[in-house]
């Protein structure tokens, strides 16, 4: 595997991207601007906040364990600092187009028709922001004004903080989306106008900053009183008259603009807003602004949100310490003279990557750079290598930390230790299938992989590791353990035990001699970005539920599932057929927080009918979503796990042949499922144990 050596700004803006390890392709060049230069270095300068959050928790961990006294400090500031992080890379993710959105049609659609999409997309993410912004930042000034704390023991003005990082961040995403949409443009009468749309807005918020200081009377109050005006009286709510709709319908109205907006490859988390931003509207006038800005702001104080770019930075710094390739040379010791021994060993070895990252993507990539070269080179079959490396990089999905699980348990209110200890059985079944099923299949035909004995003969080499490489790969494993471990026996915290994680990378990373600043900056970096991605799709989606939920869709939707007349596994079988249909062209993240909090009230109320409590009932179903969207990671025409394997794959690899071999590991996940499914016991049975 090829080990970056040094980085300079430019290899280190290029880091961001949907998968955390890899870096990003390269970006047409242009002049900068000077708010494409703060967006640049704001980006990276925040990335170093990750560090101290990460050290303010690990001294938490300390304070309370060695010297029996617990900061009361500790929470709020990793908090802010995070969210700091979070709403201040914006202006980067915005920069580097590293919104996450749905390209299916874009991608084919022709270079104009391209053009006229990534122009409606940025110009209706303006009219979101600046809408969104028009309340979020009296909202920031109220809160500035009064400093609003928290009232806790430390008493910090959190909740102050939280919603001026919130307007900033929004101020920067908005201003770098308009330099993109000027960028975007070529003829000069359509930049002259962009230029005074950014004008307009630049002045509309300044006014409304001195207004608010001011106060009543004054001519910047004037304005403002003249600005509310005029929104009064384009207030569509009387007009529209939205109540007279039955629930039906206004859930029909959502879906269908949802559903619209995100087939043309608009960011979702842009989707999201703009959808919630008109229901609130249409129902609620002006003042509807109000509920989603307040449902965006209420998302940052989060605690357990915190554990995803701690487990990120784990997995990105132990990736570029190399630790996949010498786990795969460690593992060999275990092959034996087995046929399919390398195969197994790759299984081994996905399991253990699984658990330092949670992150599929980046686990894919390593195999397919570390497993995939070798083992065609040893004469393995080329469609049981390439499913066997998708099909084991996927379970980073199911063995946490999963970062999926993360955002399932903040979306369905689930104990995220919970859902990583339900996770861990079924995760390792699957991994015995795949070993099982290789193993079955070379025991068929010996011809589709050699023995260790037939792969010496064949390489004339020994594979050994130095001291330092040996040292650690044992250090790595026992890092997961004590991560694991300390989350399974109640010692941390999911968020604490990520932030030991993290720091814990860093010391394997030194004891293989590859921590350097270089690796350092590229890490924090790229996870900066990733998780930036994410947080601004999370909250699009949890303004959209908010206002979904207020207008009363999910209690439609409920009553939907609830009245379909047929057994409560049936109603679970409907769920995992929506799941799979909304795989074949959404994001995963997307499925999760526009799914569960409608599925997850109704599992709770069908839980006396499948013989669980309404706990186990969130928790197991769960499980059977996370290996639903594991199958959807594997699935063609659009599974991003062949797309990932595909873009380090040889180059005579094709993604057809990548569809196809696949396909068998597909049913050992569908057998999976259904076995879950139907014995309930096998995730359930570890955290209730662990619970007594």
């Amino acid at each position: 595997m090829t080990k970056t050596q040094s980085l300079n700004t430019d290899d280190i803006v290029e880091i961001a991207d949907d998968n955390p390890i890899e870096h990003a392709q390269q970006h047409e060049e242009f002049e900068y601007t000077p708010i494409d230069h703060f967006s640049h270095f704001s980006g990276i300068g925040v990335s170093l906040l990750y560090l101290v959050a990460a050290g303010a928790t690990l001294w938490e961990v300390v304070a309370r364990y060695v010297f029996n006294s617990p900061t009361q400090w500790a929470f709020e500031v990793v908090m802010v600092l995070c969210a700091a992080t979070w709403m201040l890379s914006a202006g980067y993710i915005t920069l580097k187009n590293r919104h996450i959105g749905i390209t299916v049609i874009h991608n084919i659609a022709s270079p104009k028709a391209q053009w006229r999409l990534d122009l409606f997309a940025s110009c209706i993410g303006i009219v979101a922001l600046f809408l969104l912004l028009s309340d979020a930042s009296m909202r920031a000034y109220m809160a500035i004004d009064h400093i609003e704390r928290t009232g806790s023991a430390f008493n910090s003005p959190m909740p102050m903080v939280l919603k001026t990082l919130l307007m900033l961040g929004g101020f920067m995403y908005l201003a770098q989306l308009t330099v993109n949409l000027w960028r975007h443009v070529n003829s000069r009468w359509a930049k002259t106008i962009v230029k005074l749309i950014g004008l307009f807005m630049a002045l509309y918020f300044i006014n409304g900053v001195l207004a608010y200081i001011s106060g009543p009377g004054s001519i910047f109050d004037g304005v403002s009183g003249y600005f509310s005006a005029v929104g009064q009286s384009l207030d569509p709510s009387t007009a529209l008259n939205m109540r007279s709709y039955s629930l039906g319908v206004i859930s029909l109205i959502m879906v269908t603009m949802l559903v619209s907006l995100m087939m043309t490859g608009m960011p979702l988390g842009i989707v999201t807003l703009i959808v919630s931003v008109v229901m609130a509207i249409a129902f609620f006038g002006p003042r509807g602004l109000y509920l989603v800005s307040a449902n965006t702001a209420t998302l940052l104080d989060h605690y357990t949100l915190i554990a995803i770019p701690f487990f990120v930075l784990m997995a990105t710094i132990l990736e570029k310490s190399g630790i996949a390739e010498d786990l795969f040379d460690a593992m060999s010791v275990f092959a034996g003279n087995l046929r399919g021994g390398v195969a197994v060993q790759t299984v081994v070895v996905a399991v253990i990557l699984a658990a330092m990252s949670g992150v599929m993507g980046g686990e894919i990539v390593m195999l397919g750079l570390v497993a995939l070269p070798q083992m065609l080179r040893l004469g393995y079959d080329r469609k049981m290598t390439i499913g066997l490396i998708c099909a084991a990089g996927a379970l980073a999905t199911l063995i946490p930390p999963s970062i999926i699980m993360i955002v399932y348990g903040l979306s369905a209110e689930v104990a995220i230790g919970d859902l990583f200890m339900a996770g861990a059985v079924p995760g390792l079944m699957l991994a015995i299938f795949y070993a099982l099923y290789v193993l079955i299949r070379v025991h068929i035909n010996p011809k589709l992989a050699p023995t260790a004995k037939e792969v010496a003969e064949l390489t004339g080499e020994e594979r050994k590791l130095s001291k330092s490489r040996l040292s650690a790969v044992f250090l790595s494993i026992m890092l997961i353990g004590c991560v694991m471990g300390s989350i399974y026996g109640g010692i941390a915290s999911v968020t604490e035990a990520a932030a030991v994680g993290a720091l814990g990378a860093m010391i394997v990373s030194a004891v293989r001699h590859e921590f350097k600043w270089a690796m350092l900056k590229a890490s924090l970096v790229g996870s900066m970005a990733t998780v930036g991605t994410i947080i601004w799709l999370v909250l699009g989606s949890v303004s959209f539920v908010g206002i979904f939920n207020l207008i009363g869709g999910a209690d439609f939707m409920r009553s939907l599932f609830m009245n379909l007349g047929i057994p409560a596994i049936g109603v679970i079988l409907v769920m995992m057929l929506i799941l799979v249909i909304l795989g074949t062209f959404m994001e995963w993240i997307a499925i999760v927080l526009i799914t569960v909090p409608v599925f997850a009230p109704v599992v709770m109320t069908l839980a006396p009918e499948l013989g669980l409590t309404p706990d186990q009932a969130k928790v197991w179903f769960g499980i059977l979503f996370v290996l639903n969207i594991q199958i959807y990671f594997l699935s063609p025409p659009f599974g991003p796990a062949c797309f990932w394997l595909k873009s380090v794959a040889p180059k005579d690899i094709s993604l057809q042949e990548i569809f196809i071999s696949v396909l068998p590991f597909i049913g050992l996940q569908v057998v999976g499922l259904i076995l879950v499914m139907s014995f309930p016991q096998i995730a359930l049975w570890l955290p209730e144990a662990l619970g007594n």
